[in-house]
């Protein structure tokens, strides 16, 4: 029997062989990403600036630029255990469907309750809030998956939990909210008129779905109102990344069990959490010269940060009260349509993703609602899994490589991040099936207008 034909379907490591420790990609960075800048004064934001709004220990996650490895704490551990570590599938039924040479692996993050990836730091982050003595936190919440998976880490620690979720998901996506509220969380509709900052975007923009940015400045005026509370995000900050590298670490692990070397590697970008996690040790090794590997981000058309979007300093939210990152975005008052990726509905990118995307170390396109879910339902029919509209931008990408090597005879080796399932999203697939699906992508002249709202930085 050949090696090829030794190769499972799932790929699982061992418990004993699941990854101890996260890695931060930013210390083998040469250059780093920029830091975080206090709105006022424009000077780059310290450990006490910061602790008004998150937690003490991720904070010094967030600003260390240098440590490559944290040891993940045993009570996380533990946790993680009930779910990973998740398998890393060989999609041989995909294949076949597309009669490609191409070898197509995804590593499956949705086996677990919150239906996604986003528990990896969900349960990180709670940890760390609970380890403080914190009485509560609250966030945001696109989709949904993040507030899901936080609900479940606030239950799991015993702290209450705030979520801000963006009036179009919290509307198309209501079995989602009630899990949250099944896990003990409060839920709001952002932008709500709880808050001095959602009162002033309603006004402003009368009739708004919302967007993350609009819930983050929601949830930051509570948290930092409210004695005994953080704020805590799912994505774009470093601290989230360093927790997801557990996705990348593991799938690189069980394709060194077998010798599998990927050429191609491609995963959804929104805020950058998923991506940066799957593509954290690959990158390592491209930053230090080891290996060389074709990294994707793929983005939707309606929410473009990477590829039409600047590279500048901007407010990390809509109500312009949270620090300025450097990051590739459409502007902090950009208002995404209401397209059903909702969590890939945010206005910028990961600082991390941001510039190793500007240094040339990754590449970025963006695609179409209509044709992700034809991806997705091409998926659903041969793999068996129904996946989150999220993830099935990284499916179309990867079919779409793997039709390339169908007309080229190139065997290559595709990897590719299923950051959860679509059970919660059906309102999405019927309006597939119904066909009422549209594409909407932002004018050139609306992203002129957003890019004029842009902090003046030097």
């Amino acid at each position: 029997m050949s090696k090829e034909q030794t190769i499972p379907y799932k790929i699982y490591l061992s418990e004993s062989e699941m990854p101890k420790q996260w890695y931060n990609v930013r210390a083998d960075m040469k250059d780093k990403p920029a830091p975080l800048l206090n709105p006022a004064t424009l000077k780059p934001m310290g450990f006490e600036d910061l602790r008004p709004v998150f937690c003490d220990e991720l904070i010094k996650q967030e600003l260390d630029n240098d440590t490559a490895y944290f040891d993940i704490p045993e009570e996380i551990l533990n946790f993680y255990k009930m779910y990973r570590p998740s398998p890393l599938v060989r999609a041989y039924c995909l294949e076949k469907a597309l009669d490609t040479p191409a070898k197509i692996y995804y590593k499956f993050e949705g086996n677990n309750t919150s239906g996604s990836h986003k528990l990896n730091s969900a349960i990180a982050q709670a940890y760390y809030a609970k380890k403080q003595g914190l009485k509560g936190i609250t966030t945001e919440t696109g989709a949904g998956q993040w507030g899901t998976a936080l609900s479940m880490a606030s239950a799991y620690f015993g702290l209450d939990l705030k979520v801000f979720m963006v009036k179009v998901s919290y509307e198309q996506k209501p079995f989602r909210r009630e899990v949250m509220r099944t896990y003990g969380a409060s839920v709001t509709p952002s932008p709500s008129m709880e808050t001095e900052v959602g009162r002033k975007i309603n006004a402003e923009h009368p009739g708004t779905t919302g967007s993350l940015g609009c819930a983050i400045s929601e949830a930051v005026e509570v948290a930092t109102h409210s004695e005994g509370y953080r704020y805590v995000l799912g994505s774009v900050l470093n601290q989230v990344v360093l927790h997801q590298s557990i996705i990348g670490l593991e799938t690189k692990a069980a394709l060194d069990k077998y010798g599998i070397e990927p050429d191609i590697i491609i995963g959804c970008a929104g805020g950058g959490s998923n991506l940066g996690g799957l593509i954290a040790p690959f990158m390592g090794e491209k930053l230090r010269g080891e290996k060389d590997y074709r990294i994707i981000a793929v983005e939707p058309a309606s929410c473009p940060s990477l590829t039409r979007g600047v590279y500048a300093y901007d407010f990390c939210d809509t109500g312009m009260v949270c620090p300025l990152a450097k990051m590739y975005t459409l502007g902090s008052n950009f208002i995404p349509s209401a397209n059903h990726a909702g969590g890939l509905r945010y206005h910028g990118m990961s600082p991390v993703l941001s510039k190793l995307y500007d240094d040339g170390y990754m590449e970025a396109i963006s695609v179409e609602q209509t044709s992700v879910f034809e991806a997705a339902e091409k998926f659903a029919r041969t793999e068996g899994i129904l996946p989150a509209p999220e993830s099935s931008h990284a499916i179309k990408a990867a079919m779409d490589e793997a039709l390339k090597c169908k007309e080229t005879g190139e065997e290559k080796t595709i990897v590719f991040g299923l950051t959860g399932t679509g059970y919660f999203d059906l309102v999405a697939y019927q309006k597939y099936n119904d066909g009422e699906m549209t594409d909407f992508i932002p004018s050139d002249e609306d992203l002129k207008k957003s890019f004029a709202t842009l902090p003046k930085v030097d």
